[in-house]
Formats: C-alpha cells, sequence, structure tokens
C-alpha cells in the first residue's frame, strides 16, 4: 500500500495536470469561437460561387475547360487529406484517416498520390503509403487562403495535364461544437453544381467578354474556395473536438483526485489507529 507521501505527491501531480487541461480547454473555446466564424462567413460565399458556376457554365455548355472535363479512363487519383498539424483532439484526426482509408481501398487497383494538409495526416498515412506521398502543405497557425491556393494549384495543374484523372478531398466537416462529419468529396473534375433552372438565354444579367474567358477565371477560383472552406471546416472541427476532449480530461481528473483523496484519508486514518493502538498497548505494558 502506498505511504501518505505518495498519495499526495500523486495528487499534486493530478491537480497541475487538471490546471493544464483546464487552460486549453478554455484556449481551445477561444479559437472554436474565431474558427466558427470564419466558417461561416465562408460557406455562403462557397455556395453562391458554386451556384454562378453553375449558370455561367449553362452558357456555355460545350465548355471544354480543362477543369470540368472528366478524362475518359481513371487511371490515377491524387487524394488530398486534410487533418490537423497538432494532436490532443480526441478520435478527430482518427475519423479522418479512417474515411480516407476507405476512400482509397475503392480505388486499390489504380495509381495513387496522396497529398496531405496537416502533419497528422503525413504521419498516419506516411506509414502505410510511404511511397505513394505526394505534397504536404503544414497548416502553420492559422488557416490562411494562400494555403489553400498552393494545393488548388498543384492538384489543378496535375489534372489539367493529365497526370491524375480525378482528385478526391477528404476533411472533416464542422457540425456543431459536439459533432463534426468526415467527408470523401471529388474535387475534380469540378461539378459545377447549383443555381437554378433558368435557361441560359433567360440570366439576370449579361456575360462579358464571354462564356468561356469568364469560366477560364471562375474555374480555379472555386477550386481554391472549395479546399479553402475544407480547410476552414477542419480547423473549426479540430478546436471543436480538442476542447471537448480537454474538458472529458478534466473531468477525469477531478475523479482522480476524489479517489486519491479518499485513499488519502483512509491511509492517515490507518496510521492514526495503528499509533492509536500502539500507545495503549504500551501503556498497558507499563
Amino acid at each position: 500500500m502506498p505511504n501518505l507521501k505518495d498519495i499526495k505527491r500523486r495528487i499534486t501531480s493530478v491537480e497541475k495536470t487538471q490546471q493544464i487541461t483546464r487552460a486549453m480547454r478554455m484556449v481551445a473555446g477561444a479559437k472554436l469561437r474565431r474558427a466558427q466564424e470564419a466558417i461561416e462567413s465562408a460557406r455562403p460565399y462557397a455556395e453562391r460561387m458554386r451556384a454562378t458556376l453553375a449558370e455561367v457554365a449553362k452558357a456555355q455548355s460545350d465548355s471544354e475547360h480543362p477543369l470540368l472535363v472528366s478524362h475518359e479512363r481513371t487511371e490515377n487519383v491524387e487524394f488530398l487529406v486534410v487533418t490537423s498539424d497538432r494532436g490532443l483532439c480526441g478520435a478527430f484526426n482518427a475519423n479522418i484517416i479512417k474515411v480516407a482509408d476507405a476512400a482509397i481501398a475503392k480505388r486499390k487497383n489504380l495509381g495513387r498520390t496522396i497529398s496531405t494538409a496537416g502533419s497528422k495526416a503525413r504521419d498516419l498515412l506516411g506509414r502505410r503509403f510511404g511511397k505513394d506521398l505526394g505534397e504536404h502543405y503544414p497548416q502553420d497557425g492559422w488557416v490562411t487562403y494562400a494555403q489553400a491556393a498552393d494545393a488548388a494549384a498543384y492538384v489543378s495543374k496535375r489534372y489539367a495535364e493529365g497526370e491524375v484523372d480525378e482528385v478526391v478531398l477528404v476533411y472533416s466537416e464542422f457540425v456543431s461544437a459536439m459533432t463534426q462529419t468526415p467527408r470523401e468529396v471529388r474535387l475534380l473534375p469540378f461539378t459545377a453544381e447549383g443555381g437554378d433552372d433558368t435557361d441560359a438565354e433567360a440570366l439576370p444579367y449579361e456575360i462579358e467578354p464571354d462564356p468561356a474567358k469568364l469560366l477560364s477565371v471562375l474555374v480555379p477560383k472555386a477550386v481554391e474556395v472549395e479546399i479553402f472552406r475544407a480547410l476552414l471546416e477542419n480547423q473549426a472541427g479540430e478546436h471543436a473536438a480538442r476542447m471537448a476532449a480537454m474538458e472529458s480530461a478534466t473531468r477525469n481528473t477531478e475523479e482522480l483526485i476524489e479517489s486519491l483523496t479518499l485513499q488519502y484519508n483512509r491511509a492517515r486514518q490507518a496510521a492514526i489507529t495503528k499509533e492509536l493502538v500502539e500507545i495503549v498497548s504500551g501503556a498497558e505494558a507499563l
């Protein structure tokens, strides 16, 4: 049975851990509010961008933009897997990797390249698919549009030049502070879904100089926006998952402190009782 000093030392150690988990929960909560505001602001823009692209594509139904045209055969696939750079966020990254593994397994007979955004994806996927790893985009600090633009330029160039026939984006969609849903999305060929059923001749605006030139600007921008949205969704989900994980860890430390305190009191009581017995026994001997 551990002595009183050992139990007291362990209680102090757990209390220090509790202070750390509480502080990390507060930091994650503050970052979550900021990240949630960012994604809620970005979603309408991304949805409107896709809707506008759909309307313009209707006016150019025979568009030959390389990012809109599907390749005849799918032989090589590029995966862009988005996770966090840091851990301590529960099963957040593991759930994303599970979806990525399933997406890769569905295309196991095809050539593949796995690019990553976030160190956890690089580490976890590198153990099994080291030879297939492509570009890596660290998420140093806060997500920026420049990060999304770099990733979009890389995958768009590879698709346009025929190096890959499909680009799959895997990330975690932020639903609420308690729910994050990993998703697998086909990024390229880009599908201009959205908009209404208005005919091209009845569009509420005129397209100048022509739909083809507008598409040449809109489509690359739309790919950038989709990746930027995925990064923001993932960022908000990461902070939400970390906040929940730290809250759970704090509760666990509270329970452990209560258990150790009870153990300490019992040991202290046993020590006092033993001393009293020894004193009484000594007095009777005299």
